[in-house]
């Protein structure tokens, strides 16, 4: 099928040509990846520089659709030299770390970004605690954490043991992208590497694009305006209302007192959306800060006319019921949308799943559990990046089987052992193939399991515990393994589907975090909540024709009069 031809807006239009740096503030379905590639398609028409555009971003799945998109309008070749496309991650590692090792050590540096999931057992019988219950700095325990593990009585050894693991990993050139950020930041403020890098960067690329710069922590803002005062151009593009990743040191206010440090003519919004109805259009700015509601973004594209009103399905009691994925199903019929195309989302997929009838992971530690969600996790991931990581947990779990991941982790294991993907990926891609739960397939989740139990027997060690013994059986398996219930709908994190788009969705509000989103909406109070609020946003900005948001029947009025504010068209709907 022949693609529509682009006619940007003018506000498109003016991102597209601007050189130098600029400050780029979008909202949801403004076409921001579209802009990106035009830009891409001005510079790489002019041949009269060599130098490569670096194209950044902060997840697998925001790199893989714009990469994917760059490839196919023919921007991109394979290899992308001298061009670079990536995550930001990745970027500081080629660049920073890779050349030029770690500071004071001589091995070879190596990256193991699940290294804070190492875990700490200072003698035999002690609870066993992540790497990350304890300060990067100090070594302290996290209280925080300590509770979320529940962990109770002295600390004191958990915490030498975790400096002296820590300390370990450095003699041994190990990083995650923690440690990499740091090395990275010392070399950019010595006075004597930083203009050495800034002119070897300056003569690789002539622009850096920073997609979902929402996603940024400080370290990573500081990074970007090191780039602006080496004088290489960066574009940076973000809804600043889309930061959810406050577990990594994101930021806000921050970014967006960042974007003031731009001159006038360098900060540039991109409003009009794209992707959604008018309903939806409006219905999205009132879950902003009230501070940021000036500013209601037009509905533009196809589906601006739909006439479907968001629909609020107040459901019973403190946990979420399986009857608001039945409603969803049927509202989702009505429109003859394709279930498998319309997710449930939630801050936690626990949320998401119980909407559908069938908890997901529930803590459950066991391997046979763990194998059944990863199993899942691929066949219903909706992007490349999502199978990606679904394929690493097989993998990682087929290695614990094997006996390779006793006291390290699953990346230490695969730099140690010098294991390529090519190497590994296709063994793991039979098995996920072979153990796709299809109710056709299997008649039960008994069978299904005694299927992994084959299959899996032949990875275990000589004289070790007998596969029935590593793979016991687990009553909620079947909870696992129906990852698409009967509606056909999925469920689905709020961070797993940023920066997608789907016909229509269902986002679910708990109601452990209902009430204090509903009063930072309503009133800027709980501001502990802002985080909480700005999920929900993120959720209800993929939908395109329907969106439903299901809500404790206590805060349904409330936030029916909180959308009903924007003009938007609203349906109350009791379970």
């Amino acid at each position: 099928m022949k693609a529509k031809p682009f006619t940007p807006t003018g506000e498109q239009a003016r991102v597209i040509g601007h050189n130098g740096s600029a400050f780029v503030a979008s909202c949801p379905g403004s076409g921001k990846t579209r802009v990106i590639v035009e830009r891409a398609r001005l510079m790489l028409a002019d041949h009269s520089s060599r130098r490569g555009i670096a194209f950044l971003s902060f997840t697998i799945a925001a790199v893989s659709e714009l990469e994917e998109r760059l490839h196919r309008q023919g921007l991109l070749d394979v290899p992308a030299f001298p061009h670079f496309i990536g995550t930001f991650d990745r970027f500081l590692w080629q660049f920073f770390i890779a050349p030029f090792g770690v500071p004071g050590c001589t091995a070879r540096p190596r990256l193991i970004p699940d290294k804070d999931k190492l875990q700490i057992q200072p003698f035999p019988g002690a609870q066993a605690l992540p790497l990350d219950c304890f300060d990067r700095t100090t070594g302290n325990s996290i209280p925080e954490a300590l509770a979320r593990h529940g962990f109770k009585g002295r600390v004191k050894a958990h915490e030498t043991a975790a400096r002296n693991t820590r300390a370990r990993f450095l003699e041994r050139g190990e990083l995650d992208f923690a440690d990499a950020r740091e090395v990275a930041l010392a070399r950019l403020r010595d006075p004597v590497s930083s203009p050495v890098l800034a002119r070897a960067l300056a003569a690789r690329f002539r622009e850096l694009i920073v997609d979902e710069a929402q996603d940024c922590n400080p370290a990573d803002l500081e990074i970007i305006n090191w780039f602006r005062s080496a004088h290489i151009p960066v574009k940076v593009i973000c809804d600043p209302h889309q930061s959810i990743y406050g577990f990594r040191g994101g930021v806000t206010d921050e970014l967006l007192a960042f974007g003031e440090t731009f001159e006038e003519n360098d900060r540039l919004p991109i409003t009009g959306n794209f992707r959604s109805s008018r309903h939806i259009a409006n219905a999205i700015v009132a879950l902003r800060a009230p501070s940021a509601r000036s500013v209601t973004d037009e509905a533009l594209g196809e589906y601006r006319d739909e006439t479907t009103p968001i629909h609020i399905l107040a459901y019973p009691g403190n946990s979420v019921p399986a009857i608001v994925g039945a409603k969803f199903g049927e509202l989702t019929e009505e429109l003859r949308l394709n279930a498998r195309d319309c997710p449930v989302v939630a801050a936690t997929r626990l949320s998401g799943a119980n909407a559908l009838g069938h908890p997901a992971d529930n803590g459950v530690k066991d391997l046979s559990f763990r194998l059944a969600v990863a199993i899942s996790d691929y066949h219903l991931s909706f992007e490349l990046g999502g199978r990606k990581e679904a394929l690493e947990v097989v993998h990682a779990l087929m290695l614990e089987l094997e006996g390779h991941l006793v006291n390290k982790t699953y990346h230490q294991h695969i730099s140690n052992a010098e294991i390529e993907p090519d190497h590994w990926r296709p063994r793991v891609l039979e098995l996920v193939d072979a153990l796709r739960f299809d109710p056709t397939r299997f008649a039960t989740s008994d069978a299904w399991h005694d299927l992994a139990r084959t299959l899996l027997a032949p990875l275990l060690p000589v004289g070790g515990r007998s596969i029935n013994q590593r793979l016991p059986r687990n009553a909620d398996l079947a909870k696992a393994l129906f990852g698409a219930p009967p509606s056909g709908h999925c469920a689905r994190t709020i961070h797993s589907v940023k920066g997608m788009e789907f016909p229509a969705v269902c986002v679910v509000m708990s109601s452990r975090t209902a009430k204090g989103i509903l009063d930072f909406l309503t009133a800027g109070s709980s501001a502990a909540a802002s985080e909480d609020a700005r999920k929900i946003y993120v959720g209800a900005s993929r939908a395109q024709r329907l969106l439903a948001i299901a809500v404790p029947k206590s805060q349904a009025p409330r936030l029916m009069r909180l959308l009903q504010t924007t003009g938007a068209t609203v349906s109350l709907v009791v379970l």
